[in-house]
């Protein structure tokens, strides 16, 4: 049996194993949800209403099952751009129209692969909004604000995303075997970039950003951040309220640009205490250094990956395993180098492979969220972080009975009873 052959049939199996398993944890996940729809768990029966637990869990349930339509319709397209020789087909089309450049080709080549996959992509976010989103009273989007979005989000991807691409493709070609290391270093070097001018410069160009007006807010805010050692560039407030009822907060930037950005909706649902205890959670995150550690892994998992993606760059049967012409140089059967097919092929078929390491990095990140929480309660009052999650929950409609597998599978944050029960036998939820 070839090389080819064997990708082909392991790819094939990797894209079963996936469907299957997905459908399976998400038919748990409806089940569970389902059967306790009718009565609050017993430790939020006091502060959750019946109606709001009825609502999170058709939320839940209604998102669920979209979720299955969008995973028949990812694999559909995934074996259409590979087996099916889609992305063969638009290769050769394109070396039929603009001749076997070098450099122009490749790129024209992943302009009409990301433009044919948002297209496809438009019915779907659609649907999200204005239907799911909209039903459950969480869309604040008009069509016109929602068409302003996909505007700017698409100009702003192909003034960033273009020149990056080439830079990539031209160190592909120019720096030979060991192309991967300086394309790791370039791709590193602009994650750390974008950390900076995010807040600064793409941010604002979606939503409002407002110094918090609030003076006995700010006051608490500055006294925990002095508390835990930690300094911000500033203190604002998102209108996130224009798009969306969900609450959030968040840090973004890094190094001298950390700013401590609030949803507008978080202010509006949570007192200043509760919105003291969980700001002390996310500086819980900074205190166990819990974003330098995911960075640095993401490094390394960018290096292991393109240090792959460079060995398998020079195999004829990784592109004919996938439905493609392998197009590799001369000296190594081929015609006409495209780097572009490689980057392509790997960014589509490792995602199948390392699906199953999905529970571990949940894992991992769930023990985060602990570590984060047992910080805040040292910080701040564990009561309020208590009672500002158990809100959090309701007006979110996140669901308080998932399935356990389902959770220990997807779950990046755990269940609010974990983290509640963890937080000390002292919390009583108000």
């Amino acid at each position: 049996m070839s090389p080819a052959l064997v990708l082909t049939l392991l790819f094939s199996l990797a894209l079963l194993a996936n469907v299957a398993v997905k459908f399976w944890l998400a038919s748990r996940q409806i089940r569970a949800v389902a059967r306790h729809r009718g009565a609050v768990p017993a430790e939020f029966a006091a502060t959750i209403p019946l109606d709001a637990h009825q609502r999170a869990a058709d939320y839940t349930i209604a998102k669920l099952r979209f979720g299955l339509l969008e995973l028949a319709l990812a694999a559909a397209v995934l074996l259409a751009w590979t087996l099916l020789g889609g992305l063969d087909w638009i290769n050769s089309l394109l070396l039929d129209t603009l001749g076997p450049r070098p450099l122009l080709q490749p790129l024209a080549l992943l302009v009409v692969f990301a433009a044919i996959n948002a297209l496809i992509e438009l019915p779907v976010s659609l649907y999200q909004t204005f239907v799911i989103e909209e039903r459950f009273g969480f869309n604040k989007m008009t069509l016109r604000l929602w068409l302003g979005d996909l505007l700017k989000s698409t100009l702003v991807s192909f003034v960033i995303g273009v020149p990056l691409a080439a830079l990539v493709l031209w160190l592909m070609q120019a720096t030979g075997s060991l192309w991967w290391l300086w394309t790791w270093a370039l791709w590193m070097g602009f994650s750390l970039l974008m950390l900076v001018i995010y807040p600064t410069v793409i941010a604002p160009l979606f939503n409002k950003f407002q110094p918090l007006q609030d003076e006995s807010l700010t006051e608490r805010v500055t006294q925990l951040m002095a508390r835990c050692g930690f300094a911000a560039k500033g203190l604002f407030v998102m209108d996130g309220s224009r798009r969306s009822a969900h609450a959030n907060a968040y840090f973004t930037g890094f190094g001298a640009a950390k700013r401590v950005v609030f949803f507008d909706t978080l202010l509006q649902q949570l007192t200043p205490p509760e919105v003291e205890a969980v700001l002390a959670h996310e500086l819980g995150h900074f205190k166990h250094k819990h974003i330098i550690k995911r960075i640095a892994g993401l490094f390394a998992a960018s290096l292991a990956g393109l240090a792959l993606l460079g060995w398998l760059s020079q195999q004829a049967w990784f592109y004919a395993g996938l439905g493609v012409a392998p197009n590799l140089p001369p000296a190594m059967g081929g015609a006409v180098p495209n780097h572009a097919l490689a980057l392509l092929l790997f960014m589509l078929a490792v995602p199948l492979f390392t699906f199953f390491l999905s529970p571990l990095m949940a894992q991992l990140s769930r023990k985060h969220e602990f570590e984060a929480d047992a910080y805040a309660a040292t910080q701040a009052s564990a009561q309020d972080l208590s009672n500002a999650l158990v809100k959090l929950y309701k007006d979110n409609a996140s669901t308080l009975t998932p399935d356990p597998l389902y959770v220990r599978f997807y779950y990046s944050h755990p269940p609010a009873s974990e983290r509640i029960a963890r937080m000390g036998a002292r919390v009583q939820l108000a």
